[in-house]
């Protein structure tokens, strides 16, 4: 699979991260011709390989950190793109807790590098990276894009709630870009090639990859944190996208902000299935498509969770013309064969 030439370049910071790289499948399935920025903080060069492996060719990717601006001028200056998708980011909510004067640099510097050098450059449309983590636990469920922001519990979470202020500020001081925020709620799942997937750091921080390394024998158990709540099993509730479906919505906001006309704009949108799924129903549902036993045990609460979140996918569904196609079931297949491979 190749694009031509003459196909738009689109930059794509954090390209080579578990979102990131889906992302760049899903570009060059549009007909775009992503441009990989990632300096492999959080990530593996083996995704490069597996993009290999699906696309049949290699993808230009740049090892360079986002924070670097010399560095960053000379690829705006040479690869010409006409957009942006912003992945690049820590994202540890514990280390972040433990460290925020490093998130707070690294995850903001950068996004204001790309505002000063989108401008320069003359590239217009941003897709930015956020989380349903600004919603918090909110009063009303499902949530829309008005449900109020509430205090973020860590200071990742507040690096993409400021992210969103700084480009809506930007926008409206008349900064040229027209902007979009896509807040994401629980990516799961894999390439259905398996070629690849979500590859955490040490202790995965997210449920499937933790299911996945428990099924294989990685871990030997994995903890629910609580059963107690007020959900139909006690344990929390989740809405859990496909990274695929995930990875479409951002070729679908890159084809939106494209078609303005007029003035520029800051969006948000919600990106989730519409759904919410408690803990224990993962779990259950991985079992019953793989045919693989997990070893579980309940635990204690854990300070902070927020007891249950799923989306109003309304917007997404009507202004991107996009919506969730694939199964909780179908997503955690991918995900045990993403494992397997990588074992």
């Amino acid at each position: 699979m190749t694009t031509s030439g003459n196909s738009p370049k689109i930059l794509v910071t954090g390209g080579a991260g578990f979102i990131g790289s889906h992302t760049v499948v899903s570009l060059v399935n549009a007909g775009f011709e992503p441009i990989i920025v990632d300096d492999f903080s959080n990530s593996e060069r083996s995704a490069l390989d597996g993009l290999r492996a699906i696309l049949g060719r290699d993808v230009t990717c740049y090892s360079v950190n986002c924070n670097d601006a010399a560095a960053m001028e000379d690829i705006f200056s040479r690869e010409a793109p006409v957009g942006v998708i912003h992945f690049a980011a820590y994202k540890a909510v514990g280390e972040s807790v433990a460290q925020p004067l490093k998130y707070y640099r690294n995850n903001l510097d950068s996004l204001l590098l790309l505002l000063e050098l989108m401008p320069k450059y003359k590239v217009s449309n941003l897709v930015f990276s956020s989380s349903c983590t600004v919603y918090g636990q909110p009063e009303h469920l499902p949530v829309t894009e008005q449900t109020p922001r509430l205090p973020a519990q860590s200071p990742y979470g507040n690096t993409k709630a400021i992210g969103e202020d700084i480009i809506r500020d930007a926008v409206r001081a008349q900064i040229p870009v027209n902007a979009m925020a896509l807040r994401y709620f629980n990516p799961i799942g894999a390439h259905p090639s398996a070629e690849i997937g979500e590859l955490p750091l040490g202790v995965p921080a997210n449920l499937v990859p933790f299911i996945t390394q428990t099924a294989a024998g990685i871990r030997t158990s994995l903890t629910v944190y609580g059963n107690d709540y007020n959900t139909p099993d006690g344990t929390c509730i989740r809405d859990y996208i496909d990274v695929m479906d995930l990875a479409d919505a951002h070729v679908q906001a890159l084809k939106k902000l494209s078609e303005a006309t007029t003035g520029y704009s800051y969006d948000v949108i919600n990106i989730g299935t519409g759904r919410g799924e408690t803990v224990l129903n993962v779990i259950k549902t991985f079992e019953q498509e793989t045919g693989v036993k997990v070893n579980y045990v309940i635990g204690p609460r854990r300070p902070g969770d927020v007891e249950q979140v799923y989306a109003d996918v309304t917007k997404a569904n009507q202004e991107l013309g996009w919506t969730a196609r694939r199964s909780l079931g179908e997503s955690l297949r991918d995900a045990w064969r993403w494992q397997q491979k990588i074992k």
